[in-house]
């Protein structure tokens, strides 16, 4: 098991007492800026009373049903645009573009659809991580290596079973990457719907202490946003490496 290297946490620690420092010294009585111990003291409390719990599982609800709608249906119309050169010449004009709308624009039109709630937000993480698990898993898929091809055509093996058995464990790799970039945007998109338009989970708890004037509580949702981030990643990271050993026994 890889250990973490505990020094790459000094810097932070050290800017953070040094920030500390200074806003004592300064005595900035300020509705935007708070002390950091002020800020883990707010963390502790939001973790106490389950507020901030209770608004992590609401976004993560949303993030990772949307991300596992966007990568199933991502992977699948990937995997077909990598294998067929004239499915793709087909699907490049819709794809090129519909792929670099913004998902903030198509919130007012979800709101019309699907109403305020968890459906529209991860209807929006769905789209948008959709795109960038089709692209890679088309490129991953197309630069399977030929002979491998030519192995399936021998053993007389049809168009599914191709890509059940040869193709996708072979592009597997990449497409795990693309899994955990679209894991990081679909956390990304869900904490922006909520503070734009959707009135659950830690975007709505940042807005709603912004409003509040309680920089402390803000920046511990920032702060919590960013150890949920790193986790995930980390969890995702852990995942590959432990399929990419499973895989090659």
């Amino acid at each position: 098991m890889k250990r973490i290297d505990l020094r790459g946490v000094l810097l932070p620690l050290l800017l953070l007492a040094l920030a500390e420092v200074l806003l004592r010294w300064s005595g900035i009585n300020s509705d935007s800026l708070a002390l950091p111990s002020a800020v883990a003291r707010a963390l502790v409390e939001t973790l106490a009373d389950g507020s901030l719990l209770r608004a992590t599982l609401q976004t993560l609800g949303c993030a990772l049903g949307g991300l596992a709608l966007g990568a199933a249906a991502g992977v699948v119309l990937g995997a077909l645009l990598g294998v067929s050169r004239r499915a793709a010449v087909l699907a490049w004009a819709p794809v090129e573009s519909l792929r670099h709308m913004p998902p903030v624009a198509l919130i007012p039109i979800a709101l019309l659809a699907l109403g305020q709630g968890v459906r529209m937000e991860a209807a929006i993480v769905a789209f948008t991580c959709f795109w960038p698990v089709l692209l890679l898993t088309q490129a991953a898929v197309a630069g399977v290596e030929p002979r491998l091809l030519d192995v399936a055509r021998v053993l007389g093996l049809g168009p599914a079973a191709t890509v059940r058995k040869i193709v996708l464990p072979a592009a597997g790799p990449r497409i795990a990457v693309a899994l955990r970039l679209a894991a990081g945007i679909a956390l990304i998109v869900a904490v922006t719907t909520e503070i734009a338009a959707n009135p659950l989970g830690l975007g709505y708890a940042m807005l709603r202490a912004q409003q509040e004037l309680q920089p402390a509580r803000m920046y511990a949702c920032l702060a919590w946003l960013a150890l949920l981030g790193w986790t995930l990643n980390a969890v995702l990271a852990r995942a590959e490496r432990r399929a990419a050993v499973g895989g090659g026994r």
